[in-house]
């Protein structure tokens, strides 16, 4: 009886656990390195497929990485140009102080492009400069906020609030993993933005004359540093009490690219783990992945039975496009399911060369690695005479003239009923006998 109390208790224990302890889910497992951030992913820009990732959906506060949003807002608006001037303001500045912001070194007064505005915002994370962006560009600065929620709405960012242009830590802004995922693939799409991410030093020209050199805050770029990791690409550092140390970074070898996320990490001065991780992941990836096709377009990969055509029984099915996934370079083909699905059990002529007829799920390790339409890869003419006989197959198995067999079916039943009525023999009427009576 202790025992069996005891199994149950523990029984309940464990759920309890499961409940409230983060789940973390890995595509790939890693053994060689540990990862210590809260939240994370490791994303192929090639092929949009996870290699890893580490509480992708959890709440975190974003710190500098809210920058990003603040960086696509600037060179999105029609107020862009990057030759144009623009001056560090009183309130600019002041509303930093206190607040533990990094601050430029340029004085309040001075002039600038707005290109170099854009890199003190994205290269060296000034607060000063960001605020003064979310007053150009937004009309005010909490008019610059409601413009970035509604781009994060814009951009489906469903675990993303901002309170303030710069990361400054509040409950109103956050994001996860995976959002940011979506954001900073966004934020590539812009050329300046990549190119900016991407310089380790930038040199600034004030009207007056004034030259300040610029650095940026992403070590994996810089080669003075032991961090310094030479096929990171880009793209932007965070770093509060409360968020921890935050880097989005991309790297790109050999024809691989990859987007690395981490959140939460130690603060360590000594050992800088979200660097020292990054890197690491991208070792691991690069080392221990490679493209491999699936299929190809120009080869048939299943059929289907078809209907109402006399030139062939079955439509040959094609992957309407090429499909290449990143997998471990042991993976072979024994490994690799490709499991189809059919919109209908049977296909019916007439079918046009590309039309779609289903769709593919391509399994790995018992795991959905991606999904390609299934296609015709030819015309196929439908019989008329097949195509006649089925209207009229069709017409008298229809819903209507089921009803209308039903009612026929009740009227001959009826008629049959009445006319055995009206057949059947009649039984005489007895006739009792009254005996005459003569009253005289």
């Amino acid at each position: 009886m202790v025992k069996r109390i005891f199994s149950i208790f523990f029984i309940c224990f464990l759920i309890l656990l499961s409940v409230v302890s983060p789940i973390s889910t890995s595509a790939y497992e890693i053994t060689s390195f540990d990862i210590t951030a809260e939240s994370g992913m490791l994303v192929s820009l090639d092929t949009g497929e996870v290699l890893w990732e580490k509480n992708a959906n959890q709440k975190v506060y974003p710190a500098s990485i809210t920058k990003i949003m603040t960086a696509v807002l600037m060179v999105e608006s029609d107020k862009w140009d990057p030759t144009a001037k623009v001056t560090l303001t009183q309130e600019a500045f002041d509303i930093c102080l206190g607040t533990g912001l990094s601050v430029s070194l340029l004085n309040v007064g001075e002039e600038f492009t707005q290109l170099d505005l854009l890199y003190t915002v994205l290269l060296s994370s000034f607060g000063d400069c960001t605020y003064l962006a979310a007053s150009i560009f937004g009309g005010s600065i909490d008019g610059f906020v409601d413009m970035m929620n509604q781009k994060a709405q814009e951009l489906g960012l469903s675990g993303t609030h901002y309170s303030n242009p710069v990361g400054l830590h509040d409950e109103g802004t956050y994001t996860t993993a995976r959002d940011t995922h979506k954001l900073t693939l966004y934020a590539k799409k812009f050329d300046i933005l990549n190119e900016v991410t991407s310089k380790s030093r930038y040199k600034l020209v004030t009207t007056s004359g004034t030259t300040r050199t610029l650095s940026t805050t992403n070590f994996l770029l810089d080669n003075s540093t032991r961090y310094y990791y030479q096929y990171a690409k880009g793209f932007k550092t965070g770093y509060t009490d409360m968020a921890g140390r935050c880097l989005v970074s991309t790297a790109s070898y050999n024809g691989y690219n990859y987007m690395c996320i981490l959140f939460k990490c130690p603060n360590n001065r000594n050992n800088r783990h979200e660097f020292l991780e990054s890197r690491e992941l991208y070792r691991w990836a690069f080392n221990n992945f490679t493209f491999k096709e699936i299929a190809n377009s120009s080869e048939q990969v299943f059929e289907i039975p078809l209907e109402l055509s006399l030139d062939t029984d079955f439509v040959p099915l094609y992957f309407k496009e090429p499909f290449v996934s990143v997998l471990p370079k042991e993976a072979d083909d024994s490994t690799i399911v490709v499991k189809p699905h059919f919109e209908n059990e049977t296909a019916t002529a007439p079918i046009k060369k590309g039309q779609v007829l289903g769709y593919a799920e391509i399994i790995y390790a018992e795991k959905v690695i991606g999904k390609v339409d299934l296609i015709a890869n030819e015309d196929i003419k439908q019989s008329k005479l097949l195509y006649f006989f089925e209207v009229v197959k069709n017409f008298f198995t229809s819903k209507a003239m089921k009803f209308v067999y039903i009612i026929i079916g009740a009227i001959v039943v009826g008629f049959i009923l009445v006319c055995i009525k009206l057949n059947m023999p009649r039984k005489k009427k007895k006739i009792r006998y009254v005996p005459y009576k003569d009253d005289k």
